[in-house]
């Protein structure tokens, strides 16, 4: 059988066919930027569905912020181990930035039973809690961005994708009013690897820079 083994060429292949997709389909189609299109094209790469170009939404400064916050080296929170494993820390950290998920820290676990919350909320109030600039990445629990919103935190950007059917489209939508820098997917479809492709887009194309 004769077929693609090597990584780096299934990958530029696959972002070739992705662009020759949209063009074929979707002809009228502008990215507003060359970030925002690596972003998108990065999550449709991600998921194989071509939806990603209607209901990715940025706020008009979200880029801007959250590069500069990576610049300035700051911390990501995630929602879940799978954010936290796919985003690339490697990179991260050649930027100064670390990344954090507490959703099975210990004093997240006692602090979630004790207020009869979950432990994504409990983990927002850690991360709070915390010293330095922060980036909160949320993929899978829209509590956790019910819960930032509700704390009236301002973090230097948010990554809201979470997925699902209970209260995950509505997360998002308060998130796109709230008037924080802020990605969000519309609607039910989402999930940690959305949020890694988004926040992974972004350090690929800062260090092409």
């Amino acid at each position: 059988m004769n077929y693609l083994q090597k990584p780096q060429l299934i990958e530029q292949h696959s972002f070739e066919i992705i662009s020759e997709i949209i063009a074929a389909e979707r002809p009228e189609y502008r990215f507003n930027g060359a970030i925002q299109e690596a972003m998108i094209k990065r999550v449709i790469h991600t998921t194989a569905d071509f939806e990603w170009l209607d209901i990715l939404w940025f706020s008009p400064d979200v880029i801007e912020k959250l590069t500069a916050s990576l610049l300035r080296g700051c911390t990501l929170y995630t929602d879940t181990t799978m954010a936290l494993s796919g985003i690339n820390k490697t990179l991260l950290a050649e930027f100064g930035c670390s990344c954090r998920c507490f959703i099975s820290d210990p004093r997240v676990v006692a602090h979630a039973k004790e207020q009869g919350v979950t432990r994504s909320m409990a983990a927002v109030d850690l991360a709070l809690e915390e010293e330095g600039e922060k980036v909160f990445v949320f993929g899978n629990a829209p509590t956790a961005l019910f819960r930032l919103l509700e704390k009236g935190a301002t973090p230097s950007a948010v990554i809201g994708v979470p997925v699902g059917f209970v209260g995950a489209e509505e997360s998002k939508e308060a998130l796109v009013k709230s008037g924080l820098p802020a990605i969000a997917a519309r609607g039910r479809k989402g999930g940690s690897n959305v949020a890694a492709a988004i926040v992974n887009a972004l350090l690929y194309r800062m260090r092409e820079a």
